[in-house]
């Protein structure tokens, strides 16, 4: 089995529970607050390690509580964190997240000390490729970071996979090519190809827009929908796992932790794919973020009851 370097973002989520989230302008009441670890790095790395892989974090915390208690998490989880960077000049990243009875969300990212992330903690991915399967970035830690990481891990040919998100519009027309695998949602793909992406057609169109970009695999997360899959000799639709809902928060990390855990395994693209679309269901039937990512128990479980080998 081979590891998986995550590069990306961690942060101290402070999350609150309201029946419905406010309209712009509004304030309403709540019934309940906690913090939670998290961050798009941070929790894929979880989701990853969750699942039995080898998985090494690369990142910044600040010199703060929330960066020591997200260091312990982290460690909790299986993630090997030795590589993550302790910046005495700024604080640790923080989320302020609403969420509502139906387990939607909407969330502000501060980025702290995710935001001084640069060549530094790139040149600590050189040490790290022996026995790498794959670099997993985010856009939650400075582009020129994400870019120069990609080129690192090109040069050496670890699987670059780009989570996409947050969604931005001024990524350069030269940083597709470095990107093996892509991850967006619907709000990342329009965000990325310029029209609405909401169902199988237009998810096609944008895979398409992607691959012409110079990705090597486009795949376009449709959250209840399912999952379209595209490469330049195939496509495939994977259908959503039915599961209760209750928080919806880290489903997309959840499935970029299975998708990169069954490519460590040598598993195939299909099979990655499926794996992601499982750990991304079962994330969504609890709440919080790292602590809804699945183990590879449970993972194996949930596909043989529905059919799929683990």
């Amino acid at each position: 089995m081979k590891k998986v370097i995550v590069f990306g973002s961690i942060n101290m989520d402070l999350v609150a529970r309201s029946p419905r989230l406010p309209i712009p302008g509004e304030t309403i009441l709540g019934r309940d607050f906690f913090t939670a670890p998290g961050g798009k790095g941070a929790n894929q790395a979880v989701a990853s390690a969750r699942l039995g892989i080898p998985t090494q974090l690369v990142g910044r915390i600040g010199d703060d509580n929330f960066g020591r208690s997200l260091l312990t998490h982290l460690q909790t989880f299986g993630v090997q964190t030795e590589h993550i960077l302790i910046d005495k000049t700024a604080h640790s990243g923080v989320a302020i997240i609403a969420v509502d009875d139906s387990g939607q969300n909407n969330i502000i990212v501060v980025p702290g000390a995710n935001g001084c992330v640069n060549g530094t903690d790139v040149k600590n991915l050189i040490n790290l490729w022996d026995n790498a399967a794959v670099l997993l970035l985010q856009f939650e830690i400075p582009l020129t970071a994400v870019i120069s990481a990609a080129k690192a891990a090109k040069s050496v040919g670890v699987k670059v996979i780009l989570d996409p998100a947050p969604a931005q519009i001024d990524i350069p027309d030269d940083f597709y090519p470095l990107v093996d695998i892509i991850t967006p949602n619907e709000i990342e793909a329009a965000q990325l190809v310029g029209f609405p992406v909401n169902n199988f057609d237009t998810a096609a169109n944008a895979a398409s827009v992607l691959l012409q970009k110079g990705v090597g695999t486009a795949i376009v997360k449709l959250g209840a929908q399912g999952v379209y899959c595209a490469t330049a000799d195939s496509t495939f639709f994977i259908s959503a796992f039915r599961v209760q809902t209750v928080d919806t928060v880290a489903a997309g990390d959840a499935f970029n932790g299975g998708l990169v855990a069954a490519i460590a395994e040598g598993r195939s693209l299909r099979e990655g794919v499926v794996w992601g679309a499982a750990a991304g269901a079962i994330s969504t039937t609890k709440p919080g973020a790292m602590s809804s990512m699945c183990d590879r128990e449970t993972l194996d479980r949930f596909l043989n009851e529905r059919g799929f080998s683990g």
